[in-house]
């Protein structure tokens, strides 16, 4: 079985066994989690949600800068009132610098040039957090109102361990 065709199936045994009935349109928890694209983290289970509880929003790295359109929305035409920032242990944007992102794209895809792109990578994991916290915290677009967090989800154990970020 291909796996595109072990998704058929894992559907038709989701449609199944969901709960009937439909689920409102805004998160139930008024919460939207922005963590990373990492497939070690399954936000679901890390954060204790059910199906329409939350907003998660995943992107590499968890940044977000690049989660701010979505968080916008989220906010002002959904209701959400808290968000929760989560990046991790072991992650990938730790291991590389713009340049060397522009560099393999160039190579890899015959001279085509991403410099324009800030594919936002960091050095340090915690400072990472409290800066990604401090921009939602700092933007016009969140309200000061907003509950903001900030965590380390640590890939090993699965904890989440909180970031000091006042």
């Amino acid at each position: 079985m291909t796996f595109v065709e072990e998704i058929h199936a894992a559907n038709a045994a989701y449609v199944n066994h969901r709960p009937k009935g439909q689920l409102p349109l805004p998160p139930a928890r008024k919460v939207a989690i922005v963590t990373c694209m990492d497939a070690r983290i399954l936000p679901e289970s890390a954060f204790g949600l059910q199906e329409g509880d939350a907003h998660v929003i995943r992107n590499a790295g968890g940044r977000t800068p690049e989660a701010l359109r979505s968080l916008v929305i989220s906010q002002q035409l959904l209701g959400t009132e808290t968000i929760i920032v989560a990046q991790h242990t072991d992650c990938g944007m730790l291991t590389f610098e713009n340049k060397d992102i522009h560099a393999v794209i160039h190579k890899n895809l015959h001279g085509a040039d991403a410099t324009h792109i800030d594919f936002l990578p960091f050095a340090n994991l915690e400072q990472n957090v409290r800066d990604d916290v401090a921009f939602l915290r700092n933007h016009e677009l969140i309200p000061k109102a907003v509950d903001i967090h900030g965590y380390i989800y640590d890939v090993e154990t699965g904890r989440l361990v909180p970031v000091n970020s006042e």
